[in-house]
């Protein structure tokens, strides 16, 4: 689905069909490319794969539980996280939108297929990184520098590709390129790893000692590892001696 979305949005940048947006428009555009990824474990829980969520009950779905799972990171990623980006970085959405705590609700949606592709290929990388070698400190090393990089590199990517729509600005883009990224990379050092791990028993056969995750064990999980990201950019906030400010009513 990542091509399908990101043509989408491709065809909107370089057409500029953006232009004749209205807050509705926006609305329109990012719940309908969300709503395949929050319908597929209810409407193709085969994933048109043969995926064994087909034979499970819908809230044991792994689709499901990582929907959810996402869902709730996007949300508290823009209702709380994109006030460091307004307070630190100085960024301003400037399309016409409707807003919750002064973030386009828009966009609430588009994170949540943003961040199932990010989290898609950390997952592929990082599983990759634990079934290839064997545990020890080599594996761990390299583990960790997978999730340094891979984060730093969703993070800068995004703020690159973005750059082509005017409506979302700095005050300063090379400093949004460069800090920026490491800043909105911190997102990823908690979450790449916590997603990879939070359901990770799914598929296992043998009940001896298998990790059942449960719908709320899922929103725990996300809301925690939400809370982790939270502190983790308000001590670079405070470090960097910036006062935050949440809620104006103001683009």
């Amino acid at each position: 689905y990542t091509p399908m979305w990101i043509g989408a949005f491709g065809i909107i940048i370089v057409f500029q069909l953006y232009e004749d947006f209205t807050a509705t428009t926006y609305n329109v555009v990012c719940v309908g490319l969300a709503l395949p990824l929050l319908l597929q474990p209810l409407l193709l829980p085969s994933a048109g794969c043969n995926s064994p969520d087909k034979d499970r009950p819908l809230t044991d779905r792994y689709a499901f539980k990582a929907n959810v799972w996402i869902a709730i990171y996007s949300f508290i990623g823009n209702y709380w996280y994109t006030h460091y980006f307004y307070s630190v970085l100085k960024a301003k959405y400037t399309m016409p939108a409707h807003r919750l705590n002064n973030v386009p609700i828009a966009l609430y949606f588009a994170t949540h297929y943003y961040f199932s592709t990010y989290h898609v290929f950390s997952n592929a990388l990082l599983r990759k990184v634990v079934t290839t070698y064997k545990a020890g400190m080599t594996r761990t090393v390299l583990f960790i520098g997978v999730v340094v990089v891979f984060s730093y590199f969703t993070a800068f990517m995004e703020t690159l590709t973005i750059s082509s729509f005017p409506y979302y600005s700095f005050e300063d883009r090379d400093m949004a390129y460069t800090v920026g990224s490491a800043f909105y990379g911190i997102y990823f050092l908690v979450s790449f790893p916590a997603f990879l791990y939070f359901d990770d028993d799914i598929d296992k056969k043998e009940k001896v000692g298998k990790k059942e995750v449960t719908i709320w064990d899922t929103v725990v999980s996300s809301c925690g590892y939400g809370m982790m990201i939270l502190i983790l950019l308000d001590f670079v906030r405070l470090y960097i001696n910036i006062p935050l400010v949440v809620g104006s009513l103001t683009p």
